[in-house]
């Protein structure tokens, strides 16, 4: 890309073409070489094109403020749909809670992509017959398929906004990493509204506390559930219209946290091996063991698309390489520790959607881990590490699918 641009800097047609084409890829690209074409009026052009920065907050057209405040409303309405119809709250969340999220998400990218009607449909299908399926399901709290049912389903919906996100394009590898690095920026936007939120919590308690009145119950009932169910919208809406606001936030966490995180878990597998932790007869400290993989996982997956932003990222490279060695490393011993429950107790719900999500991750950091080396070695670039996560994604989105649907039925509702 980078020869291509040089080649192409007086040919604004061509140049415009490769921008279209791999948007992302020349950005980095154009960047990398700016330096050597500073004197050149179109690489001028180009540079303000691709990295003017406004200071002010842009508030966005009249009809998405609109779209933003309806499709906030129906997520809480959503939310406070027990107190509407004095149904069971804990019943009816367990079921629900990703409806509250996902669909009005999914709506505004929709509606933001302009999808056309034969890409619509499949979402629309997929949300109602989802919703239908979780509220058809027994609530049995102590039912390790309800339960899997639960904590899957919001994952399979979040597979179905990537869909709306990437506009239906399910090759465009791009797209999915854009997709990626908006969950980042929408965690971290999400989490300042959050902190903010109670801030603001605090202080209308404590105000009301001095006039001797108990606000707590109306304000939680009637005001906080609104509320939270607007935050993803709230923060979906400031990130599309001003990436800026946490476009140097979340490389700078990524930075911090990612060599953070490898020296933890260095020290944790030693420590793992020299205490001689039983962790093949210990099922809690298992399910916790995975669920850390699970969020070193995430790390070096959020961790990496933004090392493409830094033309300066090695030594960032060879920490998340490192990462990805001990993350392997883990999960063998997850993996090892599962077969070991598995041949010693049977097969089970649990057992079964654990073996299949360490399997995932495992073959993915394999896959992610070669391209590293192979990036380190100078034999691929970094647009082809992040095709190696983005091709993987929709495993994931099967794998929550089966957990979700299909395990209820093979193990009878257990």
């Amino acid at each position: 890309m980078e020869n291509e641009i040089r080649i192409n800097i007086n040919n604004p047609k061509q140049l415009e073409k490769l921008y279209r084409d791999h948007k992302g890829a020349f950005t980095i690209a154009f960047n990398n070489i700016y330096q050597e074409l500073t004197n050149e009026p179109t690489a001028q052009a180009w540079n303000e094109r691709l990295n003017f920065k406004d200071e002010h907050i842009t508030w966005g057209n009249k009809n998405e403020i609109i779209f933003i405040v309806v499709a906030a409303f129906i997520g809480g309405l959503i939310a406070k749909m027990p107190s509407f119809l004095g149904i069971d709250y804990d019943v009816y969340i367990s079921k629900n809670i990703g409806f509250v999220v996902f669909p009005m998400l999914t709506g505004y990218f929709i509606w933001k992509q302009q999808l056309s009607m034969t890409k619509l449909v499949l979402p629309l299908i997929l949300f109602i017959a989802s919703a239908i399926f979780m509220n058809s399901l027994p609530y049995n709290e102590k039912s390790s398929t309800f339960i899997l049912s639960t904590i899957h389903l919001p994952i399979f919906l979040w597979a179905i906004l990537g869909y709306a996100f990437v506009g239906g394009d399910l090759n465009n590898n791009q797209k999915k990493i854009s997709f990626l690095k908006f969950n980042g920026n929408f965690i971290v936007m999400t989490g300042l509204i959050l902190i903010s939120g109670m801030f603001f919590t605090g202080i209308t308690m404590a105000l009301f506390e001095l006039l001797k009145m108990d606000i707590q119950t109306f304000y939680f009932e009637q005001i906080a559930v609104w509320a939270l169910a607007a935050m993803p919208m709230l923060s979906t809406y400031l990130i599309q219209n001003n990436p800026e606001l946490v476009n140097k936030i979340s490389p700078t966490i990524a930075k911090i946290f990612t060599p953070i995180v490898f020296i933890t878990l260095l020290v944790f597998l030693i420590t793992l091996m020299y205490t001689q932790k039983d962790i093949y007869n210990d099922r809690n400290f298992l399910l916790v063991f995975n669920i850390v993989l699970i969020g070193v996982m995430a790390i070096i997956l959020f961790s990496l698309t933004e090392a493409t932003n830094n033309t300066n990222s090695k030594f960032n490279l060879i920490i998340l390489f490192g990462l990805a060695i001990l993350a392997i490393i883990a999960n063998t011993i997850a993996l090892s520790a599962i077969s070991f429950r598995l041949s010693e107790f049977g097969l089970s719900p649990n057992r079964l959607a654990v073996l299949g999500a360490n399997l995932l991750i495992f073959i993915h950091l394999l896959f992610v881990s070669y391209g590293l080396f192979k990036n380190l070695k100078g034999k691929a670039s970094i647009q082809d590490v992040e095709g190696d996560i983005a091709f993987f994604i929709p495993a994931y989105a099967v794998w929550a699918a089966f957990v979700t649907f299909a395990m209820p039925f093979i193990f009878k509702f257990v």
